[in-house]
């Protein structure tokens, strides 16, 4: 592939090359060392990695593999007798650069691959390079992807794709033979089919948010017990939230909300020690919320809003301010006890009656200056009229009663000077 003419504005390239153990090192050097003489300032780094460097514009002033080159984040493995590449990461890309295969196939030793903001047209992987990396992040780049292309990244343990189309039938086409999966983040990528009923077991980070995922979640994602993120929110998602959800002993952060997912919380959730982040708004979750929720000793953000839950909420005070985030608005038969909640909290739901109801809002006049205050911290608008206003607002209006005198006094000065006219005669 030819590259074009360099952009007046490159793209800021950095590079992250991590080192390795001598094994590992063995198994990404080339096969046979090269016989190209490095470049005039003694690079340590392989000569053909070096031009690829170079052929994508990537600043080589100074060796890479220099500690002080690029802001001190450089680094490369310690294989002999040139150095090799192992990370890479291409940030801000002008939308005119372009990859050369020939420069990629280079870079086969490569082991973690990153796009952030580089708009460029998809590109076509070399094998080698596609069978060496082990992490590979797009986030807003490459334009647009099929799950196809990146079904051949069969060996990542680390997949972020982000704000970037899939074009695939559902994630098992990406991920089927991916086996050593372990980080997986496909978020706002609009990818549609279902969540996979077979994950690899050894997934700690799951996120699909923000797609177009349809269908219920399968109950067989709870065997994932090393699971510490799961977060399917921003789908179309229904049915129940699988009763064995407990199952997941590690999960720390859990985000279904913005969904279709009705029924109540399982029970079996109380069995996770460990869980920081509940977001479950934006449902059609109901019943009643249940107590153990209180008994979350690291639980810092919980979101219920926008449900349809009723009865009491079974918080206390302390609880609820121990949390960085409560949302449990948008539950209209919801309630709290206000004998054990201030209304201060502003909870955004009413206060229970003494059958465990919320107490309604008071009937709406049509002159809207009447309203009264519950014993319960509910404030309304109070307006008294006094007596005389009260005379002055439904009596005789002013201004026709001074007409009618005004007339009546009219009327009785002709009359009297008509007979008085009379009489004189």
């Amino acid at each position: 592939m030819k590259l074009k003419k360099p952009s007046p504005f490159p793209c800021l390239l950095f590079l992250f090359l991590f080192s390795i153990a001598p094994s590992v090192s063995a198994t990404l050097s080339p096969t046979s060392a090269p016989t190209a003489s490095p470049s005039p300032f003694s690079s340590t780094l392989d000569p053909k990695q070096l031009r690829a460097l170079q052929s994508l514009h990537i600043p080589t002033s100074r060796d890479p593999c220099s500690p002080s080159s690029l802001h001190n984040v450089t680094h490369c493995d310690s294989s002999a007798p040139f150095r090799h590449l192992l990370s890479l990461r291409l940030v801000n890309c002008a939308d005119d650069v372009a990859l050369s295969f020939t420069a990629l196939k280079s870079l086969y030793t490569l082991q973690s691959l990153q796009f952030l903001n580089c708009p460029i047209s998809p590109i076509r992987f070399p094998s080698d390079l596609a069978t060496s990396l082990r992490s590979f992040t797009c986030i807003r780049s490459l334009r647009k992807l099929t799950g196809v292309w990146l079904s051949r990244l069969r060996n990542l343990t680390d997949l972020t794709v982000s704000g970037v189309p899939i074009t695939a039938s559902g994630p098992y086409v990406i991920l089927g033979h991916m086996k050593s999966i372990r980080t997986l983040t496909i978020s706002h990528a609009n990818l549609t089919g279902f969540v996979p009923k077979h994950l690899n077991l050894n997934l700690t980070h799951v996120d699909f948010s923000g797609n177009k995922l349809r269908g219920k979640i399968p109950s067989s994602i709870t065997s994932l017990e090393n699971l510490q993120t799961l977060n399917l929110s921003l789908n179309s998602l229904n049915g129940e939230i699988p009763t064995s959800i407990g199952d997941l002993i590690s999960l720390q952060n859990l985000s279904l909300a913005s969904n279709s997912l009705s029924g109540p919380i399982p029970e079996s959730l109380s069995a996770v020690p460990g869980i920081i982040h509940i977001d479950l708004g934006s449902n059609q979750l109901n019943g009643t919320i249940p107590r153990f929720i209180s008994e979350m000793k690291r639980l810092k953000y919980l979101n219920l809003e926008n449900n349809q839950f009723r009865g009491v909420i079974p918080f206390n005070e302390s609880f609820i301010k121990r949390l960085e985030v409560f949302k449990i608005q948008g539950n209209g038969n919801l309630c709290y006890n206000h004998s054990t909640l201030s209304s201060k909290l502003k909870l955004g739901i009413a206060p229970c009656d003494k059958h465990g109801l919320p107490i309604p809002p008071p009937p709406a006049r049509d002159d809207d200056d009447y309203s009264v205050a519950d014993d319960s911290g509910s404030d309304y608008e109070e307006n008294h009229f006094s007596h005389e206003e009260d005379n002055h607002q439904h009596g005789p209006n002013k201004v026709v009663l001074g007409v009618a005198i005004g007339l009546s006094s009219l009327v009785f000065i002709i009359v009297f000077s008509v007979l008085l006219s009379k009489c004189c005669r």
